[in-house]
């Protein structure tokens, strides 16, 4: 079991540890004869974190092995959860300190979107790292309907236009077309929805007032909840026609030969904002040393996936195959680790940024992205009623927290362990990204006017509009 291994793995670190003991307000570690003096005294030093078996995990999975949160002063367990539904579940309970969460799930949790309770992020874990993929007998109806490169390749991206054409030929069959995605407020549901919807398919609508959580109302496309290492075996047994899943699992599918990714999230959204570290505002409201600890052990980890042009990328791919993290191959994991992504067997594509953990100050919990996520819950209905855009800052405020990160980046930069270089500039920060069109439909999203953009899309709920 994964507790069992990591708290082995604990308890042979723990004979190199001389003592840990407290001096005032400050926690003096000796470890492997190097003394490290942390500013504030942490109030919870053994802590379990959760996390999904994906690709993003890395940042805590590195953080532990490389010695980051033992630095800090914190004695860390990481434990593989069952789904995001018990993942966020354990947090609120108390039973794991922190977690791998989706972007969406503090915002939701916040909400009151399914479960209701405040949680917060101060460390944004990477970008990019999803992929779509459809079944060999979709892809196969696709290539009758797709341009070719002259090498005889599909061209990518491939847009959902081209879907649709397939969509509309299991309608007149009279059969639903089914795809999977992790959770109601995951990244995935968004990501796959934003891109069916540019191509002209509804992928329907929430109605949570009148106790419609299943958002299928008016779809063309019938999304459900799939764990994520679930989803290959579910689309080969037929129950789903494809799938929004991060890495390992589009990659997966290739390695088997039951599928074919169609698009990454990078082309849906070039440099989206994908897993969050999270944690309560409670437990953080009473340790507030204890998790500023936390995200500078995490900073370094995501800076060390992503140094020197991902020179050690093939290094944590080894770290994150093992079966108490991912469990994967690690050639699967190489696949898109290491800067390429294959969409079919033999056709591997250069995509130098399908996961990003540091650059581009990926670790920023901007509230710009918080509001992009809102945005969507409101455009499918799971935010049920109009909201002023004051309301979409209020929530970005109270759920993300840069003023966190801010304190950890500070201490690792007067500590000499980062440069300030590495980080957004504090003193002029406003947490808002510039405006952007990168996106697969062209719309321009500006973060500080959340409710133009929602009007924007041809397909969604608009203005004061609700579901009926």
């Amino acid at each position: 079991m994964q507790g069992k291994a990591n708290q082995s793995a604990w308890m042979s670190r723990a004979k190199i540890l001389a003592r840990s003991l407290m001096v005032g307000t400050a926690m003096v570690v000796s470890v492997a004869g190097a003394t490290v003096q942390a500013k504030d005294k942490i109030e919870k030093p053994n802590l379990k974190f959760g996390f999904i078996k994906l690709t993003d995990m890395a940042p805590l999975a590195i953080a532990y092995e490389k010695g980051y949160f033992e630095d800090e002063g914190l004695y860390v367990t990481l434990e593989a959860q069952a789904n995001w539904k018990v993942l966020l579940d354990r947090v609120i309970s108390g039973e794991l300190d922190g977690a791998h969460m989706l972007a969406g799930q503090p915002l939701g949790a916040t909400i009151g979107y399914g479960t209701k309770a405040d949680v917060i992020t101060a460390f944004s874990m990477d970008l990019n790292g999803n992929g779509v993929t459809v079944s060999n007998e979709v892809m196969e109806k696709l290539k009758a309907k797709l341009p070719k490169q002259p090498d005889g390749k599909p061209i990518h991206p491939i847009k959902a236009e081209y879907l649709k054409a397939v969509v509309d030929d299991f309608k007149k069959e009279g059969k639903p077309f089914k795809m999977g995605m992790v959770f109601p407020v995951s990244t995935h549901n968004y990501e796959l929805r934003y891109w069916l919807a540019s191509g002209g398919l509804n992928p329907g609508f929430y109605a949570p007032a009148k106790g419609d959580t299943a958002g299928t109302i008016n779809a063309d496309v019938l999304l459900s909840v799939t764990p994520p290492p679930q989803m290959p075996a579910t689309m080969e047994a037929g129950t789903i026609n494809g799938y929004c899943v991060g890495e390992p699992w589009n990659q997966q599918a290739v390695i088997k030969g039951i599928g074919a990714p169609v698009i990454t999230d990078y082309e849906i959204w070039k440099n989206n904002p994908e897993k969050v570290f999270g944690v309560t505002k409670e437990w953080n409201d009473k340790n507030p040393a204890t998790h500023k600890a936390v995200v500078k052990a995490l900073i370094r980890a995501a800076y060390w996936l992503d140094a020197d042009n991902n020179k050690n990328r093939k290094e944590a791919s080894k770290i994150i195959s093992k079966s108490n993290y991912v469990g994967a191959d690690v050639n699967v994991i190489d696949n898109s680790m290491t800067g390429t992504f294959e969409y079919e067997k033999g056709d591997v594509r250069s995509v130098p940024d399908f996961n990003v953990f540091f650059r581009y100050n990926a670790t920023y919990p901007y509230y710009s992205d918080a509001i992009w996520y809102l945005t969507q819950m409101r455009r499918w209905g799971q935010i049920a009623e109009y909201q002023p855009d004051s309301w979409y800052m209020d929530m970005a405020k109270k759920v993300y927290r840069p003023e966190i990160y801010a304190m950890a980046a500070k201490e690792l930069i007067a500590e000499g362990k980062m440069k300030v270089s590495d980080f957004p500039d504090f003193a002029k920060e406003t947490g808002f990204k510039p405006a952007t069109a990168d996106f697969i439909d062209g719309l321009k999203y500006d973060g500080t006017k959340p409710n133009a953009y929602i009007d924007s899309f041809k397909i969604g709920l608009k203005g004061k509009e609700t579901m009926k």
